[in-house]
């Protein structure tokens, strides 16, 4: 065979070649942009851009800047009208905290204890005014679950701040659980002590 015609021989070849890693190129990237449209669509329905019954998220309690109008004010009869309006600061949290008192203190039994426990409660949210309404409507399950966890709290507890701590955090979750169960939403972010007696 002639050298002219081995040298058109393998440029026949590479072309068959060339034309197969073209075409495969080709596939690939019609496989990722495939991937990718996939993965930004899935993307846009996690984030709630896509489907859904037209709602942009659920009507659940929204946090309150400081400085603006509570939606859901809790009512507080003539007094509230008089005050004058909150000043607050520019530091610290750039939404404001609202608090609920309850009007009765709670006084229960110890855990394995013949020691009495008397607190004064308080609670806290940054969001809108239905929490407080809701913590206010539904205080009579919220006092027997704040019963139940002081009846649990064993007396080692209730005398030193960690212990304290961990009550309050124990407090919240409790009526944040009747909350959830009644409304659908807990809220509260705090419980405080306006008043702790140990007797």
């Amino acid at each position: 065979m002639s050298k002219g015609k081995e040298k058109s021989d393998k440029e026949g070849e590479g072309a068959g070649k060339s034309k197969k890693g073209g075409m495969m190129k080709i596939i690939i990237g019609a496989v990722l942009l495939l991937g990718l449209g996939a993965g930004g669509a899935y993307g846009a329905f996690a984030m709630g851009m896509l489907g859904g019954d037209g709602h942009d998220e659920p009507d659940t309690p929204k946090l309150v800047m400081k400085g603006e109008e509570d939606p859901y004010p809790l009512t507080g009869g003539d007094k509230k009208k008089d005050e004058a309006p909150p000043v607050y600061g520019d530091g610290g949290s750039k939404y404001r905290t609202a608090y609920y008192s309850f009007e009765e203190g709670f006084t229960s039994n110890l855990a394995d204890s013949p020691g009495l426990v008397q607190v004064e409660l308080a609670v806290s949210t940054r969001r809108d005014g239905r929490v407080l309404q809701w913590v206010h409507n539904h205080e009579i399950a919220i006092r027997s679950a704040i019963l139940t966890q002081l009846a649990a709290t064993p007396e080692a507890e209730v005398y030193d701040v960690s212990g304290k701590e961990r009550l309050a955090k124990r407090l919240t979750k409790a009526i944040n659980d009747v909350l959830e169960e009644n409304e659908g939403y807990g809220g509260v972010d705090s419980v405080h002590f306006r008043g702790f007696i140990v007797q």
